[in-house]
């Protein structure tokens, strides 16, 4: 099985939805997957359903919604607010992060003092529960670090969703622990990442990150290759 883990396109975050920009390259997507998917899922927020629609349109495979996937979820249990406004607990507290010894806990790092008096271990816990249902719905049970398939496939699976659900998500996905993923990997809007669920010959396999964050379906459709509203790459 091939896993699709796609940000939605440039967003107006006050209204939940697209701006111009985010609607072009909901587009890009469009040409991008024309290989078509076996299932497409989307978070029920207004910005991932408008970036799933163009893709669903042309395939004819109607996006099905994953209430856990949520960016609003992740946001009421990881935002933090300060005498400069409301933002993620990872971009408040990145140097902190980066300081703090967490990664002494091991798969326990959201016990560390940085995330004391927040819901940061909920939120993540929650997503790990709804991860492994999601992924044993598909055919791949959660046995530690590892999967066993169940019902071992070749199916192409696309979920729309967000960066900051994403990047949690993706740090249960590939064994990687949160802090880590948060302060040193980003991922842009319309980002694909494709994660491989390949077995070996006794069933048991790890997914394999193939690219994360892909832009191609940007330089293809000739529009500037900006990260974020930011850098030009």
């Amino acid at each position: 099985m091939l896993l699709y883990i796609i940000r939605h396109g440039d967003p107006i975050y006050v209204t939940d939805t697209l701006t111009e920009k985010g609607y072009a390259q909901a587009q890009a997507l469009k040409d991008r997957f024309a290989m078509g998917f076996d299932k497409v899922y989307s978070s029920p927020m207004g910005r991932a359903r408008a970036t799933a629609q163009p893709t669903c349109d042309t395939t004819g495979i109607p996006y099905q919604l994953e209430e856990w996937t949520s960016e609003w979820l992740s946001w009421v249990d990881m935002s933090v607010s300060d005498e400069n406004g409301e933002d993620w607990v990872f971009r408040k507290y990145e140097r902190r992060m980066l300081e703090t010894n967490w990664h002494k806990l091991g798969d326990r790092w959201y016990e560390d003092s940085v995330f004391r008096g927040l819901r940061v271990k909920e939120c993540y816990l929650r997503i790990v529960k709804n991860s492994d249902e999601f992924l044993l719905r598909h055919g791949y049970r959660r046995n530690g670090n590892l999967y066993t398939a169940e019902r071992a496939n070749d199916e192409r699976v696309a979920v729309f969703c967000h960066h900051g659900f994403g990047t949690t998500w993706l740090s249960h996905l590939l064994r990687i622990p949160a802090p880590m993923l948060w302060t040193s990997f980003d991922i842009t809007h319309t980002g694909v990442t494709v994660l491989r669920f390949k077995a070996d010959d006794d069933g048991v396999c790890a997914p394999v990150c193939l690219c994360y964050s892909d832009m191609s379906h940007i330089l293809k459709s000739g529009m500037p290759m900006t990260y974020n509203n930011g850098d030009v790459l």
